[in-house]
């Protein structure tokens, strides 16, 4: 699934259509303009040489100084009044395309300025109809690896950086962006925080996750925060800021390489089932909400329709590990369970 962008930064079918059009328009007046300019210029010179005799060299020479209106001394007098009719011909074709000219980069201008307004005004409008979607602090390598993920779950998502060339680059990938300080309640608000599902902030300052942690939460205390943590005294200050989880990208990247040492297979394994479309199943969290038809169901049940419970999360943080299969599910548990991608997904729709 595609993620909430622009349509992608593309935009939807028919607005790239129209683009399209509007670029070839465009294309079609310069290549239109650039044909005259060549052949006013060979038709002046052409009309020197064949109707009163001049060497190519004075005919192409007074033909240039003609139509860009340097007024220059002319290569030969002008005594005849053909040759004088023939200039003014040719001085009247400059002044045209001079007045082309300005013309067209006029047009150019106004247009980009046009549809520059145009996707903003659409982005705007995407980003106020979106609701429980994730918002994405911060485009550098963290955060693209993030939103990958994102876009291969089908989550929808707003991209929120200060830095112009990440937004290009997260433009260029397809997604829809905000330019503007996270830690700017403005911007929060112009990501939809009071809507979002989640924000992951994922900004390469400890002090600018916690701004951004206060103030989301501040907005949004119902909101999910996922923050990233560089040095070890900022996980702290982050917990108390209200982040529901903490991810040190340092500390992750030692254990994943204590696991590759000591239990290979079995990170190979676990990497193979969360990634998508590697293997024939997955690992998958799925949470009981209140009326949920998965209320009272067994986990024997779930096996039957060939999804594993490998665990149960129950509200006060305990996990209870390979439950049995009479065990009913009760509201406010989170499964961790495996099965075939299909599987999940018709559980998740169910739960």
């Amino acid at each position: 699934m595609q993620p909430a962008a622009w349509s992608s930064a593309r935009g939807a079918p028919h607005e790239r259509v129209i683009h399209a059009l509007s670029e070839a328009v465009r294309g079609r007046h310069v290549r239109t303009w650039v044909t005259a300019v060549l052949a006013v210029t060979v038709i002046g010179t052409a009309g020197y040489v064949v109707l009163f005799r001049w060497p190519l060299e004075d005919a192409v020479y007074m033909t240039v100084i003609t139509l860009t209106t340097v007024g220059f001394r002319e290569v030969h007098e002008l005594t005849a009044f053909p040759e004088r009719l023939w200039t003014m011909i040719l001085a009247v074709s400059g002044v045209g395309i001079i007045f082309g000219s300005i013309g067209i980069v006029a047009e150019t201008i106004i247009s980009e300025a046009a549809s520059g307004r145009r996707e903003a005004k659409r982005m705007r409008e995407t980003v106020e109809g979106m609701g429980d979607h994730y918002i994405v602090c911060g485009y550098g390598r963290v955060g693209s690896t993030v939103i990958r993920e994102l876009v291969h779950t089908g989550q929808r998502f707003v991209v929120i950086d200060i830095n112009a060339p990440s937004l290009d680059r997260a433009a260029a990938d397809g997604h829809l962006v905000v330019m503007g300080d996270a830690t700017d309640d403005a911007t929060l608000r112009a990501a939809g925080i009071e809507r979002a599902r989640g924000l992951i902030t994922t900004i390469d300052s400890d002090a600018n996750n916690v701004y951004v942690t206060l103030s989301a939460r501040a907005i949004n205390p119902h909101l999910f925060i996922v923050a990233r943590a560089s040095a070890p005294g900022a996980e702290a200050k982050l917990r108390q800021a209200g982040a529901n989880r903490i991810v040190s990208p340092y500390t992750m990247a030692g254990r994943r390489i204590a696991e590759l040492a000591i239990r290979p297979r079995v990170a190979d394994f676990i990497d193979a089932a969360l990634s998508h479309g590697n293997l024939s199943f997955s690992l998958e969290e799925v949470e009981v909400v209140a009326e949920s038809p998965l209320l009272g169901v067994t986990v024997g049940s779930l096996r039957a329709d060939g999804v594993v419970t490998l665990a149960i999360l129950q509200p006060d943080g305990a996990y209870e590990a390979n439950p049995p299969e009479g065990r009913a599910l009760r509201a406010g548990e989170n499964l961790i369970t495996s099965g075939s991608t299909e599987v999940l997904e018709a559980l998740r729709a169910r739960a």
